[in-house]
């Protein structure tokens, strides 16, 4: 049986060279303004360790929390000396307290409606579980804030094609009526599906195009 050979995946090599930057508690203390960022939100245990390491080709770029949910600060990658990468901290455990929940909320909200430099929201769902009402709630952020979002099924090795297929065709049907600017993709860090289609998004939106 002939076994076609493996397509190789086809990226702007500048985001192998991606390097964590910094942590933030807090606005306050994030990297200055400026230049272009591209943050990545999503519930705990979705997947978005695995989709930014994917995307960059590194193995351990960021790190999963061993305990979900309890990650709650901004992480900085520095792509080059004016565009970012921005892991937002998940959350949607039980166990989370709701204080820190709170905290959370409220930090979203001034990132979302301070920062000058956001130039988009890659909002990752497990394909399994999608729109969740965390997942609305960014969703809601965003359209209230005019940022573009992408959104990413991933997991989708999990489904048959036919079963993936039909999820990301429902959860498209359910944006139609937003005003934002939103595009779905199915996503597999494992079979590094949906990779070229997510690079061409974040190279338009980082703008690498004009330079």
């Amino acid at each position: 049986m002939h076994i076609p050979p493996k397509k190789e995946i086809m990226m702007n090599p500048i985001y192998h060279r991606v390097q964590f930057m910094e942590s933030a508690a807090q606005i306050d203390t994030a990297p200055k303004d400026q230049g272009i960022e591209i943050a990545f939100a999503g519930r705990s245990n979705a997947g978005k360790s695995s989709a930014i390491n994917a995307l960059t080709r590194q193995k351990s770029l960021a790190r999963a929390s061993k305990t979900p949910g309890r990650t709650q600060l901004l992480n900085f990658f520095q792509i080059d000396e004016k565009r970012r990468f921005v892991d937002l901290p998940g959350y949607g455990y039980a166990k989370v307290p709701l204080a820190v929940k709170a905290q959370w909320h409220k930090m979203m909200q001034r990132y979302l409606n301070e920062r000058k430099s956001l130039a988009g929201i890659v909002l990752v769902m497990d394909i399994r579980h999608p729109l969740t009402e965390f997942d609305w709630q960014m969703i809601e952020w965003c359209e209230n804030s005019d940022v573009r979002l992408l959104i990413l099924l991933t997991k989708a090795d999990k489904l048959k094609y036919g079963a993936a297929r039909n999820t990301l065709l429902s959860v498209q049907r359910e944006l139609q009526q937003m005003t934002v600017s939103v595009s779905v993709q199915l996503f597999s860090a494992v079979k590094k599906t949906g990779i070229d289609e997510i690079h061409a998004v974040l190279d338009d939106w980082l703008e690498f195009a004009a330079d």
